[in-house]
């Protein structure tokens, strides 16, 4: 499930009051951004279930005080805006300093309900972190971002949310000359695991100390009163992270720029460049074209997942309580071999909930490994095959599956030790067909359909942006009117190449 805001106590600030507690800290850990022009501003797109969730309406972001504080910098009341540095292994190599360089957190706003809620504009240009470069998204960017920070929380996916898509009539230089835009995206905390690399790396001890301490107050209160709270806190964001990533593998997402600069500390995907999910199966399936190694191909997320937390026990080892070294570092080491078993416990979960099996079998592993060997062999679309197991009991339906095939013994082979497996289940079919799409989505962000929706919105028309988000919304239902949006991806989509800025 979505990893949910903090929710304070009683005694937590007035509703819809700002708290804006990371601005709070000294200023070495940020910058205060100067406003940016974002001329011809408007809003295209609002999500209703965050609007509500924040207590706004989705028709403040189309005027200001909103639209001004999203796009402009201008003053919103109660806000304090600034830049977070922060340091990352890109691709594997350590860059001891980055930081927000088109990011720009607005506050951390205290929401009706009680929810703690950080806002952030991305695109809102540049600041003292952005390298030379000028601090903008393109519309191309922000919309996928928008629509698949929705699509995966729908998806039941721990991610980073948006509030608002923006548009203008600024233009932007990357490959080609596009629109600029900006989204208004939030989570319970920005904070990542190369917050903590940027202290470590450069010998910032004391500051060190003080992330830390704000860390465990802000994101993790309930491991204060711990034996050793950063060691808990370790465990806490290795366990998210494994269930994370498992969630990921389950619906065949790929990121496709892992570095540790986009890792969350609370397990939240973010940062939504070069994503995909795959079409075809295929585990070796690299979504970035700048990676050229593979280096963050889909099957490698799980294992490049435990090596990030590798470089971030690194930083919180000497901040164990443990008396000596030696035994703090003893310690980390065991808490990161929890990794593998806990993402295989998740993964295997989800697996067999995808299969429709309830109980746990020993040789479950097999019968998963070898699906999805036939899977890879016959470039079968890992969605929709999923989605449409269940109707493979109807033997016409089975007979069209197997005239695609080329090894249909194989095939037919895995299926008869499926069909005896899922005997052992005694539900009736309706009732685990039922379970089976409850967790086997039929919609998913292709990404043939965002650029349908961008072509769309770059001719100035974002009607493709609001549908496909109405779709995406609720991911397991059937919204047969909406069937082209389940069909197979069309021969042009094979060309679509997405690099970081994407």
């Amino acid at each position: 499930m979505s990893v949910s805001p903090q929710t304070k106590p009683t005694s937590s600030p007035g509703e819809g009051e700002w708290v804006n507690r990371f601005a709070r800290l000294p200023e070495a850990f940020f910058e205060r951004p100067a406003p940016a022009p974002f001329p011809g501003a408007h809003c295209l797109a609002t999500s209703p279930t965050m609007t509500a969730r924040l207590g706004l309406s989705p028709e403040a972001f189309h005027a200001d005080p909103w639209l001004g504080a999203c796009t402009r910098g201008s003053a919103l009341a109660g806000t304090d805006p600034v830049a977070s540095v922060y340091a990352g292994h890109q691709f594997g190599v350590l860059v001891p300093q980055l930081g927000d360089g088109r990011a720009k957190l607005l506050g951390e706003l205290c929401t009706p309900a009680g929810e703690h809620w950080e806002l952030q504009v991305k695109g809102a240009g540049p600041t003292r972190f952005s390298r030379g470069a000028d601090g903008r998204a393109v519309l191309r960017s922000s919309i996928r971002e928008y629509l698949v920070s929705e699509a995966m929380a729908a998806l039941g996916i721990p991610t980073t949310r948006a509030v608002a898509l923006f548009g203008s009539s600024l233009r932007v230089m990357r490959e080609r000359i596009e629109p600029g835009a900006i989204v208004l995206r939030a989570a319970p905390s920005f904070l990542r695991f190369g917050h903590f690399e940027y202290f470590h790396y450069n010998g910032y001890s004391g500051r060190l100390a003080e992330l830390l301490d704000y860390a465990l107050g802000h994101d993790y209160p309930e491991l204060r009163e711990a034996e050793d709270p950063v060691a808990a806190l370790l465990e806490a964001v290795i366990a998210r992270t494994a269930r994370m990533i498992a969630d990921w593998q389950a619906v065949g997402f790929c990121h496709g720029v892992m570095n540790t600069d986009n890792m969350s500390l609370l397990g939240l995907t973010i940062d939504y460049g070069p994503f995909a999910f795959m079409d075809a199966y295929d585990p070796g399936y690299i979504c970035n074209h700048t990676d050229q190694g593979g280096r963050y191909a889909f099957d490698q997320q799980p294992q490049i997942a435990q090596w990030n937390l590798i470089r971030l026990a690194e930083t919180l080892v000497c901040s164990f309580a443990d008396p000596t070294r030696e035994a703090a570092i003893e310690r980390a080491q065991d808490l990161l071999q929890q990794f593998l078993p806990q993402y295989e416990q998740a993964w295997m979960a989800h697996m067999r909930a995808k299969l429709g099996l309830r109980d746990t079998q020993p040789d479950d592993r097999a019968l998963i490994d070898e699906l999805l060997a036939r899977m890879a062999a016959e470039g079968v679309d890992y969605t929709r095959f999923f989605r449409q197991l269940p109707e493979l009991d109807d033997p016409a339906t089975h007979a069209m599956l197997e005239a695609e095939l080329e090894e249909v013994e194989a095939w037919r082979a895995w299926w008869t030790r499926y069909q005896a497996r899922r005997a052992q289940d005694t539900r009736s079919a309706e009732t685990r067909e039922a379970a089976m799409h409850a967790v086997n989505p039929k919609f998913v962000l292709r990404n043939h359909l965002a650029q349908e929706a961008i072509d769309q919105a770059e001719a100035g028309d974002a009607s493709g942006v609001l549908k496909l988000q109405e779709i995406l919304a609720r991911p397991f239902d059937e919204q047969p009117e909406h069937e082209r949006y389940a069909g197979l991806p069309p021969a042009w989509a094979s060309g679509i190449q997405l690099s970081c800025s994407s």
